[in-house]
């Protein structure tokens, strides 16, 4: 949805609708749709800058990175940006610290479905986890260690040992 910024009125745009995104458009790419993104964005204009505020939701399914069982996870997200126009893109070195956390607009449009796809995909948790307390998988047989203790016996030997455990073998 390309929003031309000439023609956004005094009292602002009010967006409120779904967006739908495949997989493919995401960082965590095993992740699966559920249902639409709904987003509620107000969009105003001052001056040359241009003030994006909303709110998106929906719901995904993901892979835990632990026991790499699915899990549903829920997004609600809440974002407040400033777009400013390209041309100060090019004057980044003459614009104060505080602008240069501010985006750019190009062509004098906004790309809607652009912002709300970079939103969602700044939701996401940097390792995936069905909970925070999953132990993940048994390194001997592959069980899910969540589901109940499986019977193998690991004991993880220090590195820095391995090599005292095959001079004790030798003077045996």
């Amino acid at each position: 949805m390309i929003i031309d910024v000439n023609e956004i009125p005094r009292e602002g745009l009010h967006i409120d609708q779904d967006f739908d995104f495949i997989g493919l458009d995401l960082v965590e790419e095993d992740a699966v749709f559920l249902e639409p993104t709904h987003a509620v964005v107000e969009i105003r204009k001052i001056g040359a800058e241009v003030l994006v505020k909303g709110r998106i939701t929906t719901r995904l399914s993901f892979t835990c990175s632990r026991c790499l069982r699915p899990f549903e996870f829920n997004v609600d997200s809440a974002f407040d940006l400033v777009y400013l126009p390209e041309e100060l893109d090019e004057l980044k070195e003459e614009l104060e610290e505080e602008d240069l956390e501010r985006f750019f607009y190009y062509h004098q449009q906004l790309d809607l479905r652009a912002v709300i796809l970079e939103q969602l995909n700044l939701s996401f948790p940097f390792r995936p986890l069905c909970s925070e307390d999953c132990e993940g998988l048994c390194p001997v047989c592959g069980e899910v260690i969540n589901q109940g203790r499986c019977a193998c016996e690991f004991r993880s030997v220090d590195p820095r040992l391995g090599n005292l455990k095959f001079f004790l073998r030798e003077k045996k």
